[in-house]
């Protein structure tokens, strides 16, 4: 018998792959703590957020097969989809003009993340041991430059619907954004 627990997210997504439900339990028991946290950040409301931690493992049953998925960035890749799955349900829950189908071409080009190979592996242990240092990072921006990112990453606000909010001209938001991601970043360098 295999010791599940054991296998790294890497192992877990190829036996996934391989249609072990086994392998799909361990990563459900592995993830959906921190993506139902993510999801209810986004969609607030509690049974929404528990249909759209379903639909993610669903998507992960289904699709593992077809994704290309960066070696040693499952953590990454579950969390961008659930923060696309999320903010998507958000949007048709609450849109009064019509939205495009929800349908399986929809959903690979705009809720299936695509990763690049280029950034640097990331998994639930080294994200959890850095949680600390991020967050503080975050709390050391001004309320204004964490804002702005609120509405962009768990609102899911493009640049030209955060101008709108906010009421100020489109070029003033992509400085805005920049100088929080910029100050994001340098805070977590410095530790600052």
């Amino acid at each position: 018998m295999e010791d599940y627990k054991s296998f790294t997210d890497s192992q877990l997504m190829q036996k996934v792959s391989e249609y072990d439900s086994k392998s799909l339990e361990e990563l459900y028991d592995r993830y959906s703590p921190i993506l139902y946290t993510l999801i209810k950040k986004i969609v607030a409301d509690q049974k929404i957020a528990e249909e759209v931690l379903t639909d993610i493992f669903v998507i992960v049953w289904e699709k593992s097969r077809k994704i290309d998925l960066p070696i040693n960035n499952v953590y990454t890749w579950l969390i961008t989809l659930a923060r696309n799955k999320a903010i998507d349900r958000k949007r048709r829950d609450e849109s009064t003009e019509e939205l495009p189908e929800y349908n399986d071409d929809y959903e690979n080009d705009y809720v299936i993340p695509r990763l690049s190979k280029f950034i640097d592996p990331l998994d639930l242990n080294n994200a959890l041991s850095v949680k600390e240092n991020f967050e503080g990072a975050l709390n050391d921006l001004t309320d204004a430059q964490q804002y702005v990112l609120y509405l962009a990453y768990y609102e899911g606000k493009t640049e030209n619907e955060i101008a709108k909010k906010l009421n100020i001209p489109l070029p003033t938001v992509k400085s805005k954004i920049k100088v929080a991601l910029t100050s994001l970043k340098h805070n977590l360098i410095t530790g600052a």
